[in-house]
């Protein structure tokens, strides 16, 4: 670029003014180049720099025509440039002034970076705010997330106690319902519905499908309590189910009950989708697309707490309302009143859970400054058959242990459930009393999670990972074994039971309560994992395969064992009271081999720990004497280069590059002998004159020694 030369006034293009501005802005001009400019100003005494600019204003009018000066405009307006042309600054990379009068020297250097350009790099990033030392503008994103994850789970819990009382308290029910209901519709369309939802994600957008899910939950629930239920003597086809009773006998009652209250069982099944659909594979889907790795790490964790804070005020809520009979007059449905109210509530948090969503995708992930959450590389698991993955479990003892626990668990926790659940409603038939128990229960169950979660840590750390897989079968079995004798042998604890207030039924019923409460509390911060630090130390290939075969097989054998198994023997003898001296058989033999698989397991698994740590203790001094070996030869001296554009005697601009060398005693180029002159000299006259450093600081260009500066 040339430049004219003038005896009688100030020498300096048009571009020299568009070419300062851009350095100020530090980004209109120089966002495809990735340039960022540092300015350094420097003023002789008696220079005027406002009557300078105003000559330089005068003599180039076009000045604001170029395209420079128009980027200049439609990031900062009008008035800002013409502002900047009315300071006592001129900023152009390379530019020098002269007047005939007096002299000033302008100069700004242009140092090449690798930052990428954009808005967030132009200019310097801030110390970002913190508030309990996490970053505010991650809270903006957490904050939320836990919002809905709290009322997901509050939904949830309520859903949960409901669905029980009204399958389990109906006329022509009881809990024999539950099995069936399990395998014979809970299954199908479980089923039905990943279809359904896979379809959905081929054509519909990741909002459109959140909303597209959950809509129809919160119109189903609604709809449920306002109309459904009050028409459920028109719906119910209850003459019709007592002739089916009457031809095929009362071992079929669980099945006719499915027809019976079919309306009740489609509220069931929704229920357990909430669960399966809602929390798993929306919020958890949503919460993995939007999170760092990072911020998983830290916060998922406190996820966990909050499920089981929202367990607590969700039980807390149910007795409420199932406690609102008390303040009705007579002929009034207590129940209906309570399920209307749980329901209202229901469906106002779920459309609290979808103005979050909407408000997370509308203003918090469209900010440019929130961290953006990492692609992640799907994990790919071997395809294995049912019956490739039943020869892999049958091939490895140590695979085959593990399976059992996983097995063990499923079929334990429905045999004691279900018998409990009918001795509940044999102590509590009314359908406001069942749900004011599950809401005590509910939050029990809450308080207990959160404190095997703080003792859990205590287990592993001082007993290690054998104690911890046995607590839980250990304590499954006494209170299994307390559970069944009260139920099988009442009549001679009757008068010890009466000295403290207790009748055999209830003392089962709380017995009862007491194992489902640790089961559940057991399995997120005992069972699962012990589960997967059993696969840590196994080499890749197992490790793999194994989990594929417990996903495929073990797992839906655990779920629907117990029901099988419940199915066959109420079939067979009649009712499910018939029935619980084997399921108690059925039991105990289960746990013992839970018990007998788990110290098995813990044998081959201490073990192959140990090995895995001395292969990793080999692995880090190997790598310690690497690098210590490595770093006794010189590395490549690197010098810093800084590209500096200047203007020539001729009136020409041209760019260098200048290495930038540490030591002080090492010789300096005239160019930077120049520079450093004049940023001693505006650093030092005391006129307010802004330095490199605090215009923008260094940004230098790291080149090797070896490589030629261009």
């Amino acid at each position: 670029m040339a430049m004219q030369s003038m005896a009688s006034g100030p020498t300096l293009s048009a571009d020299a003014v568009i070419g300062g501005a851009c350095a100020f802005s530090k980004q209109a001009c120089g966002c495809s180049s990735q340039r960022n400019f540092s300015v350094s100003v420097s003023k002789r005494r008696g220079f005027k720099p406002v009557a300078a600019i105003s000559t330089v204003s005068k003599l180039f009018p076009s000045a604001l025509k170029r395209p420079a000066a128009k980027r200049i405009k439609d990031v900062f307006g009008d008035s800002w440039v013409s502002g900047l042309l009315r300071t006592d600054w001129i900023h152009h990379p390379g530019a020098r002034l002269r007047t005939s009068v007096k002299r000033s020297t302008v100069r700004a250097e242009a140092a090449v970076t690798s930052a990428p350009s954009g808005p967030s790099d132009a200019f310097p990033s801030s110390k970002s705010k913190k508030f309990f030392g996490v970053e505010v503008i991650t809270l903006k994103k957490v904050l939320p997330l836990g919002l809905m994850f709290f009322c997901i789970l509050f939904n949830y819990t309520i859903l949960r106690d409901t669905k029980d009382v009204l399958v389990v308290t109906a006329k022509g029910s009881s809990a024999e319902i539950i099995p069936f209901l399990k395998t014979w519709v809970n299954l199908p369309m479980a089923i039905g519905f990943m279809v359904i939802y896979t379809k959905l994600s081929n054509v519909l957008s990741r909002e459109a499908l959140f909303y597209a899910c959950i809509l129809p939950f919160i119109a189903f629930f609604g709809t449920f309590a306002f109309v459904l239920y009050p028409l459920r003597d028109v719906l119910h086809p209850i003459a019709l189910a007592d002739s089916l009773l009457q031809t095929l006998g009362p071992r079929f009652l669980g099945p006719i009950a499915i027809f019976r209250i079919w309306t009740f069982v489609l509220f069931y099944v929704m229920a357990e989708l909430w669960g399966s659909v809602v929390v798993s594979v929306l919020f958890w889907g949503f919460a993995n697309q939007i999170t760092t790795v990072e911020e998983a790490k830290q916060f998922y964790p406190l996820f966990g707490l909050g499920a089981n804070v929202a367990l607590v005020f969700s039980g807390r809520t149910v007795k409420y309302f199932s406690k609102l009979r008390a303040q009705l007059g007579p002929g009034v449905d207590g129940w209906e009143m309570s399920l209307k109210g749980m329901m209202g509530l229901v469906v106002s948090l779920g459309f609290v859970i979808c103005g979050v969503y909407w408000w997370v995708n509308k203003f918090v992930l469209r900010d440019p400054n929130l961290p953006k959450a990492e692609a992640r590389k799907k994990k790919e698991k071997p395809k294995l058959s049912m019956v490739e993955s039943a020869k892999f479990l049958l091939s490895s003892r140590y695979i085959r242990d593990l399976a059992t626990l996983v097995v063990a668990y499923g079929i334990s926790i429905n045999l004691v459930e279900v018998t409990w659940k009918g001795k509940l409603k044999a102590q509590f038939p009314s359908p406001n009393e069942y749900s004011a128990f599950m809401g005590d229960f509910s939050t029990y169950t809450g308080v207990a999670t959160f404190i095997m979660m703080l003792l859990s840590r205590v287990i592993f750390r001082k007993y290690g990972w054998g104690v911890a897989a046995t607590v839980t079968p250990t304590v499954l079995l006494i209170t299994g074994v307390a559970f069944f004798a009260l139920v099988l042998f009442s009549e001679p604890l009757i008068p010890a039971l009466a000295s403290v207030g207790l009748t055999p039924l209830l003392a089962a019923v709380y017995i009862g309560a007491l194992q489902n409460i640790f089961s559940k509390s057991a399995k997120y911060s005992l069972f699962d994992p012990c589960k997967e630090m059993a696969f840590i130390p196994l080499d890749e290939d197992t490790k793999v395969k194994g989990k594929a075969a417990i996903d495929v097989v073990c797992n839906p054998l655990g779920k629907s064992g117990g029901a099988l198994i419940q199915q066959v023997l109420i079939l067979g003898f009649g009712s499910l009271a018939n029935s619980t001296p084997y399921l108690g058989v059925i039991l105990l033999v289960i746990v013992l081999a839970w018990l007998n698989a788990a110290r098995s397991l813990d044998q081959q698994f201490t073990p192959l720990v140990q090995k895995d740590l001395k292969s990793k203790l080999l692995e880090g001094k190997l790598s310690a004497i690497s690098s210590a070996v490595l770093n006794k030869f010189p590395r490549k001296r690197e010098i810093a280069y800084r590209f500096v554009s200047v203007l020539t005697e001729q009136g020409f601009v041209e760019g260098r590059y200048v290495p930038v060398l540490d030591s002080p005693t090492m010789s300096r180029t005239p160019l930077m002998q120049e520079t450093q002159a004049g940023d001693d000299i505006g650093a030092n006259n005391g006129d307010g004159s802004l330095s490199e450093q605090s215009l923008g600081g260094d940004a230098d260009s790291v080149i090797s020694e070896s490589t030629p500066a261009k």
